[in-house]
């Protein structure tokens, strides 16, 4: 029974993932786009900083948002 219910959990668990990842990403794309041409216009207009990002690097940058959130989590826990 035990088994069952674990074969059923893991692939629903597993789609949830991928879809907080991918809305994770279009997010970060999204916010970027409407934020940083706002912010530097300048620096866009020059070419120095990407109107728009790749989803390769809006993952990178998910990633570095999490490490982060995580170590500011883990720093709160031990106070």
């Amino acid at each position: 029974m035990r088994k069952a219910c674990m074969a059923a959990l893991v692939p629903g668990v597993l789609v949830v993932i991928a879809l907080v990842l991918v809305l994770t990403l279009f997010l970060i794309k999204l916010v970027w786009a409407w934020t940083i041409p706002d912010i530097f216009p300048g620096a866009v207009k020059e070419g120095l900083v990407a109107r728009d990002i790749p989803w390769y690097t809006a993952f990178k940058l998910a990633v570095t948002i999490a490490v982060l959130a995580g170590i500011g989590r883990g720093s709160m826990h031990r106070e």
